[in-house]
């Protein structure tokens, strides 16, 4: 990812790697850390020092992990993002409706961040939690929110952060992200048939504010067996469009 502030503080630049790194060991101990990053242990010894003194990092039997602080922070970020009170019953409603896993994701920094799951009776494991990031081309979530970007935005973010992914389906090429933002824009909404998890299929809607800008996206996912034919492609999309146009009209006049 390119680097994009002025005049970037390399310990601040250090301290997210750091972090970043214990979420994806999942937790690791001083060697492990500098071995993975490529930096002294000394220098890991003391980045980990402070975290853990300012509560973003607890040591367990000299593992380090990240610390339930980042919590209330994640917490007072969702709060402050006004779709997620506006959206959320109507996003519990259809969970409970259609039995499966319902989701509001938004863009930020180029990504796609869940700010709310809903799971209904019959809802999968997944492997997504609140605040998960993903590539927005990978999710019908995302796909529906860079429909209603301009070209200009989707331009960066693809050059920001690229194409394709885990899943075989994801989308791979500029020609194709295209052609797949111009459908959904004809059709309103947007699916994802295994572009992001193998056996997983999702519906999405756009959640567009007063003033016809792309503020989010909600979506019903789950799995293929289930989510196939009029199901799929007629019922499943009707539904979101509906929670969807509901949630657009709460935005506008609350």
């Amino acid at each position: 990812m390119a680097k994009t502030a002025q005049n970037p503080v390399k310990s601040a630049e250090t301290t997210f790697e750091v972090l970043d790194a214990l979420k994806d060991l999942d937790g690791a101990g001083v060697t492990e850390l500098a071995q993975h990053l490529d930096v002294p242990k000394s220098t890991v010894h003391n980045y980990l020092s402070t975290l853990e003194q300012e509560e973003y990092v607890v040591n367990r039997d000299g593992v380090y992990e990240v610390g339930l602080r980042f919590l209330e922070l994640g917490a007072y970020a969702r709060h402050r993002e006004k779709l997620f009170g506006i959206a959320k019953p109507e996003v519990d409603r259809l969970a409970a409706e259609t039995g499966e896993l319902a989701n509001i994701l938004v863009e930020e920094h180029g990504r796609g961040s869940y700010l709310y799951r809903a799971r209904g009776d019959k809802a999968v494991q997944v492997k997504a939690h609140v605040g998960t990031r993903v590539p927005l081309h990978t999710t019908a979530l995302g796909k529906a929110i860079l429909a209603h970007m301009s070209t200009e935005r989707v331009d960066a973010i693809v050059d920001r952060h690229g194409l394709g992914g885990e899943a075989s389906k994801s989308i791979s090429s500029r020609a194709e992200l295209e052609q797949e933002l111009a459908d959904v824009r004809d059709r309103g909404v947007a699916f994802d048939d295994e572009e992001r998890l193998e056996g997983l299929r999702c519906v999405a809607a756009p959640v567009l504010n007063h003033d016809n800008e792309i503020i989010g996206a909600i979506s019903v996912s789950g799995p293929t067996n289930r989510f196939r034919g009029d199901r799929f492609r007629e019922e499943l999309p009707q539904k979101v469009l509906e929670v969807a146009n509901v949630i657009e009209l709460n935005v506008t006049y609350s």
